[in-house]
């Protein structure tokens, strides 16, 4: 979509009435995300709640069976993780799928490789240009690390990093991430907390998705609770109270709320 195409409002993605069943189980049923522009909305639940199939439906991994996705104000259909980033979506899953026997700068274009020559399939790889500005990728970031280090001698922390730092390169206006800080150290954590924050600064909308609460409470402006499928509400960051957003996670929507149907962005007020 060009620019002059996109209409004018306050929500960058909404998601709305997503359905997904996988045979005869139900993953999503009715389920309205709306992620706010130059926001971190961080999504909650335990496992199972449906957390990875809505972002997925996103970013073009899977299709949902109903339901309506705009993006900038315009209805679109994500055939594929290609089509989302075309649309400006890019994720970092928790696997990070980065080949360690690679560099940094290697992992950053991996599959997105520069080439010199007329031929774009028989051209050089352009080795220069990737190392150069895989620097001034990471260095924009703050991102202490070496380009042309192996990533199999990272740390975990740094791996992640450059994990999200490759989701970077195609500047996109959304990004989503699924558990960044899990299994990192305390520092690593922080660090990657720290970039989301200068990711935010940058103009950049994000969708995190963690269980470590305590993060997404430092992180996030507004907090959206699934259980079993289901939307259990959204908690606005001035309102955010860990026994609310636990209790929301093992037993779903409050009952005071039930009759508002949970899926307005205001649903929590207390």
């Amino acid at each position: 979509m060009e620019p002059g195409d996109r209409q004018t409002t306050d929500h960058i993605v909404e998601m709305e009435n997503i359905s997904k069943r996988f045979g005869e189980v139900v993953a999503l049923e009715d389920v309205t995300l709306r992620l706010r522009r130059n926001e971190v909305l961080a999504l909650a639940g335990d496992n199972g709640a449906g957390k990875s199939t809505l972002i997925k439906c996103l970013a073009g991994a899977i299709r949902p069976d109903s339901g309506t996705i705009r993006i900038e104000g315009e209805e679109v259909h994500i055939e594929s993780p290609r089509d989302a980033k075309r649309r400006g979506i890019e994720t970092t899953f928790q696997d990070l799928a980065i080949a360690g026997n690679l560099t940094v700068a290697q992992n950053i274009f991996l599959g997105r490789e520069q080439v010199t020559g007329p031929d774009s399939l028989l051209g050089i790889l352009d080795k220069g240009s990737m190392r150069e500005r895989a620097r001034e990728l990471l260095e924009d970031l703050n991102i202490d690390v070496d380009v042309d280090a192996k990533v199999s001698n990272l740390s975990g922390g740094e791996r992640q990093l450059v994990s999200i730092s490759r989701t970077l390169l195609s500047d996109p206006d959304i990004v989503i991430m699924d558990e960044p800080t899990s299994a990192l150290s305390v520092e690593g954590a922080d660090r990657v907390l720290e970039l989301i924050n200068q990711m935010q600064d940058q103009g950049i909308s994000i969708i995190l998705i963690s269980h470590n609460l305590d993060y997404v409470r430092r992180a996030a402006d507004r907090i959206q609770v699934l259980y079993h499928g289901h939307s259990a509400g959204v908690i606005d960051e001035t309102n955010v109270d860990r026994e609310d957003i636990v209790s929301r996670m093992i037993g779903g929507l409050p009952e005071e709320e039930r009759g508002e149907g949970g899926q307005s962005e205001d649903a929590v007020s207390a």
